[in-house]
């Protein structure tokens, strides 16, 4: 398949390529050997995000615990300090 850059260095994706991904607006860009690498990522919205929270019935100091846990080294690790 083939596709043109613009003067713009803007490149359209052919449908047939959008049509297997599935709609995104969005794709991290990756350069490897050479080649360019475009993975769709989905973006959520912070409504959404309010919306998982409130249905797991998470609050504030549920959120401060997990990221206090998350902060903290994991036994044994590399980055454990000693």
């Amino acid at each position: 398949m083939l596709a043109k850059i613009t003067a713009k260095n803007q490149l359209t994706l052919p449908k047939s390529v959008t049509a297997a991904i599935g709609a995104s607006e969005y794709f991290e860009i990756e350069v490897r050997n050479g080649q360019i690498i475009l993975t769709p990522v989905r973006i959520q919205r912070a409504d959404t995000v309010c919306a998982k929270l409130a249905e797991l019935d998470l609050g504030e100091q549920d959120i401060i615990d997990a990221v206090t846990r998350a902060r903290q080294p994991v036994k044994g690790s590399a980055t454990e300090c000693k």
